[in-house]
């Protein structure tokens, strides 16, 4: 199976009504007064981060992800539950996780530790408290709906390659839990991207049903306009994406880039170009 094959099998098993049907990065549930937001992402060595990165940046990363996945719902951190491979400097590993825990006041809240002799695997779970009611997903894209992002894409890539101005952006990204919180009540559907614009976009569309995305090349951020291509297919940017109406007042800076527009089944429109998964939009695990 493929990672989507996969999620699909999953789809067959007892889901609670939070899960929302496995279609978003997080599970939300209402408890007393309270809605609480629950995320997990897992990374490994070789493919999420090198095999010889610094575990402090390793650390970071693990978490700011997770983090970013809350940040789509505009919910504020309780903390989050660590699952942990041993490895050859934990010390570093726990002096990059002090930092990051106390940048976004994300406070541990336990886990698991193991050794193995296979690459280094490690994930978080991250718990989130809802600011605003609905929460946003990435199933509310309305047709007629401006589709925004809040930033460049490609920086990651580039960092990645060892550019140096770029290298904090795939080493420690930041988690944008405030413009998350700040724009949770005017958006209509919101995410991030963590697998490139192309693949987000078309993965908001399949979400919201009944409706396809538009997007203007000329108007999307990139960090090289050489490499456009592969700017909005890269992914690990961590922008948010979403879609609001296009009168609306923004509480942040956002660059419009498209549209939402009607549509029977899922659709991607580059300019005048029909994407589809076949034209590989973005990264997904094999």
């Amino acid at each position: 199976m493929n990672e989507a094959d996969f999620i699909a099998a999953l789809r067959s098993l007892p889901l609670h009504p939070g899960a929302g049907y496995l279609r978003d990065d997080c599970a939300v549930l209402e408890i007393g007064n309270e809605t609480l937001v629950l995320t997990h992402d897992s990374m490994a060595a070789g493919t999420h981060f090198r095999n010889d990165a610094d575990p402090f940046d390793v650390a970071w990363k693990l978490v700011a992800t997770n983090l970013s996945d809350l940040a789509a719902k505009g919910a504020e951190p309780v903390g989050v539950l660590l699952g942990y491979t041993l490895g050859s400097d934990d010390a570093r590993f726990i002096e990059g996780l002090r930092a990051v825990l106390e940048e976004y006041d994300a406070p541990l809240l336990g886990g698991d530790t193991i050794s193995g002799t296979t690459a280094q695997t490690h994930g978080v779970t991250a718990i989130g408290r809802a600011t605003h009611v609905p929460v946003p997903d990435r199933g509310g894209a309305k047709a007629g709906d401006a589709v925004y992002v809040t930033g460049p894409l490609g920086c990651a890539m580039l960092g990645f390659e060892g550019d140096a101005p770029h290298l904090e952006a795939f080493n420690r990204p930041r988690p944008l839990l405030a413009e998350g919180q700040k724009l949770a009540p005017f958006v209509n559907a919101m995410m991030d991207i963590s697998d490139g614009l192309a693949l987000d976009c078309w993965r908001l569309s399949a979400a919201s049903r009944g409706v396809g995305i538009e997007l203007k090349s000329a108007l999307i951020p990139v960090a090289d306009q050489a490499r456009f291509d592969e700017c909005i297919r890269w992914g690990d940017d961590y922008q948010l994406l979403f879609t609001a109406h296009p009168a609306a007042k923004l509480p942040i800076p956002a660059i419009r880039i498209g549209a939402v527009t009607p549509a029977e089944d899922p659709a991607l429109w580059l300019d005048d170009d029909i994407l589809t998964p076949d034209h590989g939009l973005g990264f997904q695990h094999r």
